[in-house]
């Protein structure tokens, strides 16, 4: 076997183009970047008086179609190897993208769903409305379906080695006597493990992680944060107080004073997700006891059946082996979370609902203040009712676009404790621990860190570009 380039056959034909796209999209920054500061009115000769165009247009012009340019001989390459036979005419790119077709048909069933009915899917069919948001949800949903998965596109079990593998760089073909496909799309780590497998099982990792996380701050947040807002007092100052002492304390500090192995063997993070876990069941026991306090035989479906599964699935959850509350039958415990993860999802949860506490007090304190919310105390609905069916819909806006922002925030969070060693296990291709592995020999073998660093960076700038898109169109409402 050939090792593998990046461009494969269609590198000839294609490569030449981008090459000039790039020079010409440069000189077009470069060229409006000088332009803006020569004041306006000096510049418009000839022609461009006659079609009021002047060389910045005509910049802005390249920069435009040389980008389209170079789009497009991308996505050549990327249905090039979906559609051209072998790895070796596929090339390195060509063969990531046919490893990744279930993504690509995932999303392009998805956008076109959403698209079609975007006029009844409320906010999230406006996002479609919106060039940054459609960016940043496509960012998002690859990475999703990617976790989604990401057993069907790996090459290679993210956690074996091949010993003649290590620091060999991308598109290095395999040993001849070794089962199974035939390259290392992205080269091998210093453990001689497939960085483009480990890069595509993070994503796993997490996808897992930092969205569950984000929704139990936001459940501890916003159970919190109503009455403290909407009551005030007493109440008020308590929670504030606590919410501030944990925010005095440095991220970094907390999350290492939380996985020593000190602190582990106390039980505290078990203690602390009993304690945590629980907010999701009082959420919505709250939601729906408020909502159909008025329709009992609902009242008691809704409320019981969350009582019952989410008490179960509660006790799934806390209890894990070699924790002081594995108490659980083995035969009826649905998770086995491992150790490592569970002490970061706590810890990350833990982290953040302070923040979420404060920014849903806010938004209680200026809301409830408005008419309708004066009507609804005044047709005598309860403090519950007023504060989840009239206070917490008028402030969605900020609260999902502080969602989206938070779950990048997390991503970063995640990434940092990997890049330090902190809570999940050293072996694990989570991207912050892919990151600090390969940055040893970052000035001799770059691509082991920089494949999982790309990965984090894209999910985040998706997430942050999916944040503007919700602000903008929340905006319009």
């Amino acid at each position: 076997m050939e090792q593998l380039t990046w461009t494969g056959t269609l590198g000839p034909v294609l490569n030449p183009l981008i090459m000039a796209a790039a020079a010409v999209f440069a000189l077009g920054v470069v060229a409006q970047f000088l332009l803006s500061l020569v004041p306006s009115g000096n510049v418009r000769v000839g022609s461009m008086l006659a079609q009021n165009k002047g060389p910045a247009d005509y910049a802005g012009m390249a920069v435009k179609y040389s980008f389209g340019v170079i789009l497009l001989a991308i996505i050549a390459f990327m249905v090039g190897g979906i559609l051209l036979p072998g790895p070796e005419a596929k090339g390195i790119i060509g063969a990531m993208s046919a490893r990744l077709l279930p993504v690509w048909v995932g999303m392009i069933v998805i956008f076109a769903a959403s698209i079609m009915y975007k006029r009844k899917l409320g906010l999230y069919g406006k996002l479609f409305d919106s060039p940054i948001g459609m960016v940043g949800f496509a960012l998002v949903l690859f990475w999703v379906l990617t976790a989604l998965f990401a057993d069907m596109i790996v090459t290679h079990d993210p956690l074996s080695q091949i010993a003649a593998m290590k620091n060999k760089v991308p598109g290095t073909p395999m040993p001849a006597d070794t089962e199974g496909y035939g390259w290392y799309l992205l080269g091998g780590d210093n453990l001689a493990r497939d960085v483009f497998s480990r890069m595509i099982a993070g994503s796993t990792i997490v996808m897992q992680i930092a969205p569950l996380a984000t929704l139990f701050a936001f459940m501890v947040g916003i159970t919190l944060g109503l009455p403290a807002g909407y009551y005030g007092g007493a109440l008020d100052t308590f929670l504030s107080f606590l919410a501030n002492l944990i925010l005095a304390f440095p991220v970094i500090l907390l999350f290492y004073l939380l996985v020593t192995p000190e602190i582990v063997e106390t039980g505290l993070p078990s203690y602390m997700a009993a304690v945590l876990f629980l907010f999701p069941i009082v959420f919505l026991v709250v939601l729906f006891n408020s909502r159909y306090y008025v329709q009992p035989a609902k009242q008691r479906l809704f409320v019981g059946g969350t009582i019952l599964i989410g008490g179960y699935l509660y006790l799934s959850m806390i209890s894990q082996p070699g924790t002081p509350l594995h108490f659980f039958p083995d035969g009826l415990d649905l998770f086995n979370i491992p150790g490592g993860i569970l002490i970061v999802f706590v810890s990350v949860v833990f982290v953040n609902s302070p923040t979420v506490f404060r920014i849903v007090r806010g938004l209680a304190l200026d809301i409830q203040t408005r008419d309708y919310v004066a009507a609804a105390q005044t047709r005598g609905e309860g403090p519950w009712y007023i504060m989840l069916w009239e206070i917490l819909p008028n402030a969605r806006g900020p609260l999902i676009v502080d969602f989206c922002l938070r779950i990048g925030y997390t991503t970063i969070l995640l990434g940092t404790l990997g890049f330090f060693g902190l809570g999940l296990p050293p072996e694990s291709p989570d991207w912050g621990s892919t990151i600090n592995d390969g940055r040893k020999l970052l000035s001799i073998y770059p691509h082991p860190a920089i494949a999982p660093a790309l990965a984090l960076m894209s999910l985040v700038l998706g997430l942050n570009l999916l944040a503007d898109g919700l602000r903008e169109e929340s905006l319009k409402d």
